[in-house]
Order: C-alpha cells, then sequence, then structure tokens
C-alpha cells in the first residue's frame, strides 16, 4: 500500500513547517507523496512548505474541496490521507492507516484532542470516539482508499464549508469508515478566538443548515458572520 498525504493551505505559516517535518519524519518508504496545495497564501506559507520539503502547488480555484481535489488528481498513492495544516499527526499513521485498510476499511480518521487544557474542549474531545456525524470533520484528518475516492468523485465542491461531512455521510452510504483508536492533536486557535459557546453555537448552526440541504454559500456566511 502506498499513501499520499495531501495538505490544503491558506495562510498557514505558523504551522506547516513542523507538520511537513513530522510527516517526512514518520512517513516512512511508504510514503510516495506529499503535497502542499495552496489556496492563494499571502503570507509566507509556500516558502516554509518547500523550505521544509513537500510539493507545493496553487490551486486554480480557491476552497479546501477544490484544493484536495486538485491534489487528488496530482498524486499517485493508493490511500489519500487528507491532513489539515494545523493538526498533529500521530506518528504512527503510516501504519494505523495500512492496518485499516487490511482490516476492510476504505476510509476513516483519529480521534482527536486540543491543544488546550479547557475543560470543555476535553469534553468536546472526548466525544470523537464515537460514530455520530457531528462529532467528525476534517481537523481529524480522512484517509480514503484512491479507488472509493474516485467512485465518489472526490469532495463536493459546492461545499465551500462541510465537504469534509459531505464526504463522510457519502462513505458512510457505500463502504465502512472507522474511528482509529488514537489521538490527533488539533488547533484551539478558533476558541481562543471566541468563547467556547459561541463556537458551540456556531457550529450547531451549521449543522443544522447541513442537514436542511441549505446552500454551503448560505452556511458559510451564516458561520462567518457568528465568530470571530
Amino acid at each position: 500500500m502506498t499513501l499520499t498525504v495531501i495538505i490544503p493551505t491558506l495562510n498557514e505559516v505558523d504551522h506547516i513547517r513542523q507538520l511537513i517535518c513530522d510527516i517526512r519524519q514518520y512517513g516512512g518508504t511508504y510514503l510516495t507523496d506529499l503535497l502542499v496545495v495552496d489556496g492563494g497564501s499571502s503570507d509566507d506559507t509556500v516558502a516554509q512548505a518547500q523550505a521544509a520539503g513537500a510539493r507545493v502547488v496553487t490551486s486554480v480555484l480557491p476552497g479546501r474541496a477544490n484544493q484536495m481535489n486538485y491534489g487528488a488528481s496530482l498524486t499517485t498513492g493508493e490511500v489519500l490521507y487528507f491532513v489539515h495544516a494545523d493538526v498533529k499527526i500521530h506518528p504512527d499513521f503510516v501504519a494505523d492507516i495500512r492496518q485499516a485498510v487490511a482490516d476492510g476499511n476504505d476510509a476513516g480518521c483519529y480521534r482527536f484532542k486540543f491543544a488546550s487544557e479547557h475543560p470543555m474542549l476535553k469534553l468536546n474531545s472526548y466525544g470523537t470516539r464515537f460514530p455520530g456525524l457531528m462529532s467528525r470533520g476534517g481537523d481529524q484528518t480522512l484517509f480514503i482508499t484512491r479507488s472509493l475516492f474516485n467512485r465518489l468523485d472526490g469532495f463536493h465542491e459546492r461545499y465551500v464549508v462541510m465537504e469534509d461531512f459531505d464526504i463522510i455521510t457519502r462513505i458512510r452510504a457505500v463502504a465502512r469508515f472507522c474511528i482509529i483508536p488514537k489521538d490527533v492533536i488539533v488547533s484551539a486557535r478558533k476558541y481562543e478566538s471566541n468563547s467556547w459557546l459561541r463556537v458551540q453555537v456556531a457550529n450547531l448552526t451549521a449543522f443544522s443548515l447541513f442537514f436542511m440541504n441549505v446552500s454551503p454559500i448560505r452556511i458559510a456566511k451564516t458561520y462567518r458572520k457568528m465568530l470571530h
């Protein structure tokens, strides 16, 4: 099994170098591609990613769904692993994903912990061990076999937000999806810029609109208005 790691970025200069160094350190011989797909950063993200040893391309169209689909089209790994730039990956990610696929799972994710000691964020993190869709999301990273990704036609690019929840919904309709019982570490910056309650209300609003099949553009506008 060969593995491709795809990282969509937009102004992630504070995080991208360390993530790439970690992926290169832990990836081993099974890692065939490490691709950063930038959405038009105005900071030093691209230069830092290149300096750390990643191949970097710029997506013609911005937005994570577009960026991740573009990255998939440029790579060759049998399994795609999508990772947000502000995540600290698990050192065992190659072995874990190989084992999950060998066990018959065509896709899956990790649980997560926030890089914070806030008690309510610890509660949020605990919920990611359960299979409910509201406990999922791109922060936990996502692996998927290329064959299934192609079968699903990748991410739906109309989703300017919630693209991860949409693809997980479609994955679960046709294939096995597993939650690896280990944690990646995710940034708490959204909560640090807003209150815990404010982010929870914004998340619940976005989920409600998603389940009501409201336009993704409207969901994005609503979500951004609710948060700093």
